[in-house]
């Protein structure tokens, strides 16, 4: 992997040495501060240019459009509010998406299945293990979106979101968030309802260049990808882990986020 990932830098293969114990330790004080942290430049630049050219043909021949109206918690039911809750506001989403079984022998997918990164994000974590997800399509997710294509404001099913830049647009395609706004105890519909209508501002956005592994609070942090200005398309990969084995997408969901089951 030394030719693809800058293990000089983020030693991830050396898990029992004193650099990877304070690496450890800076992306867990990250985490509590900000709800997240970047390995800026964890993919070595000759790696990005050759994920970008195995990626470019599969999604203009293969990718699934995902255009949908949705609202935060891609729902159209949530217990205990009604129709017209400020926090159930539709917002509209477009991009491209490649599933896993489309990425067999690319440079994502090789990264994604490492066992040392896999190790090393349930350490910062503090889980026992993690575990690559078994779901054939939702294991592994490489989104292109494309000039005025963005994802809008949204939460994420898993705890923690782990996602690889491989190419940043020319403008706009930036991740905005809003940490903390909700928690596992209190939903805060009134908070999310208030920042959906302009009304909060606490808004951040995490300026990520091209090689940039992140890894966030998703479940709890309200996030989206703003729309991409230019001719260069933003290309991210979607790494889903679980702390249980044998994860699995619902035949609903499936087809909801990727236009098939199988």
């Amino acid at each position: 992997m030394r030719d693809i990932l800058d293990l000089d830098r983020y030693p991830l293969d050396r898990a029992l040495s004193r650099e990877y114990s304070a690496l450890i330790l800076q992306c867990q004080a990250e985490l509590d501060a900000t709800g997240m942290f970047n390995l800026h430049g964890f993919v070595h630049q000759a790696a990005l240019v050759r994920a970008a050219a195995e990626i470019l043909p599969l999604s203009e021949r293969e990718s699934y459009t995902h255009q949908r109206r949705h609202n935060v918690y891609f729902s159209d039911q949530v217990p205990g509010l009604g129709g017209e809750h400020p926090a159930l506001r539709l917002f509209d989403t477009v991009h491209h998406t490649l599933c896993n079984d489309q990425l067999a022998g690319t440079v994502v997918r090789k990264i994604y299945e490492w066992p040392p990164l896999v190790a090393f994000l349930a350490h910062v974590m503090q889980k026992s293990a993690l575990y690559v997800m078994k779901d054939p399509l939702a294991r592994l997710n490489v989104m292109d979106y494309r000039p005025g294509e963005a994802l809008n404001w949204h939460f994420d099913r898993s705890q923690f979101t782990t996602t690889l830049l491989i190419q940043a647009a020319e403008q706009g395609g930036e991740f905005e968030y809003r940490s903390e706004l909700r928690s596992d105890t209190d939903p805060n519909y009134v908070g999310v309802g208030r920042l959906l209508g302009g009304e909060d501002q606490d808004i951040h956005v995490n300026a990520l260049a091209g090689g940039t592994l992140n890894v966030f609070k998703g479940r709890n942090t309200l996030h989206r990808i703003s729309p991409v200005r230019g001719t260069r398309k933003r290309l991210v990969a979607v790494f889903s882990y679980y702390d249980r084995p044998d994860v699995m997408f619902s035949r609903e969901e499936r087809v909801g986020f990727f236009g098939r089951d199988a």
